[in-house]
C-alpha cells in the first residue's frame, strides 16, 4: 500500500504519445501540449511515469514555453532500445512526494564542508533541494557555477530555504537550453 505522500497528486493519469529526441548526447521526450497543460504546475512536476510500460519516478522539467519534457536516462534508453524519432507511450501521474535529486559533486562537497548545514539541508523539502541543485546547475560558466555553490551555502546559513530570482518555468539545463527555452534537436 502506498503512503499518502506517494499517492498521485490528482486522480487522473495523463496519457500521451511522445517522440524521442536527442539533443547533444541526451535523450528526452517533449510532452504534447495537452498533456503538459494537464500538469499541476508550469514548473517542475514530480511524477510517476510509465514509458512504454516501464515505471520511473522522476521530475518533469519545464521547457520555457509553458510545456514540459521528460529526461530519459541511458539505462532506460538501452533497455527499451530507443533511438531518435521513436514513438513512446506515456502514462503520467503527478505525485506529492518528490524524489531526492542527484546532488552534483561540487555542491555535495560544499555541503559536506559545512557540517553546520547538515540539519538545514535535510530539513528542507526534496522540492527545495531540487531547486538548489537546479539553480547551481543552470549555467555554462564554471566561474558562475562556483559562485552559485558559495552563494547557496551562504544563503542556507542565513536561513534561506530556497534560491530566489530565477524563473521556475524556464528550462535551466545548460546542455539543453538557450535563453531559458528547450532547444530543438539538431
Amino acid at each position: 500500500m502506498r503512503s499518502t505522500d506517494d499517492a498521485p497528486a490528482t486522480d487522473a493519469t495523463i496519457t500521451a504519445d511522445g517522440r524521442v529526441e536527442v539533443i547533444g548526447d541526451r535523450a528526452i521526450v517533449r510532452l504534447p501540449a495537452d498533456a503538459s497543460s494537464a500538469l499541476p504546475s508550469r514548473g517542475q512536476v514530480a511524477a510517476q511515469v510509465r514509458v512504454d510500460g516501464r515505471a520511473i519516478r522522476t521530475v518533469l522539467e519545464p521547457d520555457g514555453r509553458r510545456g514540459h519534457w521528460l529526461g530519459l536516462d541511458a539505462n532506460l534508453v538501452r533497455e527499451l532500445t530507443l533511438t531518435a524519432g521513436d514513438r513512446v507511450e506515456l502514462a503520467i501521474a503527478p505525485v506529492r512526494q518528490w524524489p531526492e535529486p542527484d546532488v552534483p559533486d561540487d555542491l555535495r562537497s560544499a555541503l559536506d564542508d559545512a557540517p553546520d548545514l547538515a540539519g538545514t539541508w535535510s530539513d528542507i523539502t526534496p522540492m527545495a533541494r531540487w531547486e538548489w541543485v537546479r539553480w547551481v546547475s543552470a549555467t555554462r560558466s564554471p566561474a558562475t557555477r562556483e559562485r552559485r555553490v558559495e552563494v547557496s551555502i551562504d544563503k542556507l546559513r542565513s536561513g534561506k530555504r530556497r534560491p530566489c530570482c530565477f524563473d521556475l518555468s524556464s528550462c535551466t539545463d545548460p546542455e539543453l537550453s538557450r535563453g531559458g527555452r528547450l532547444v530543438d534537436p539538431a
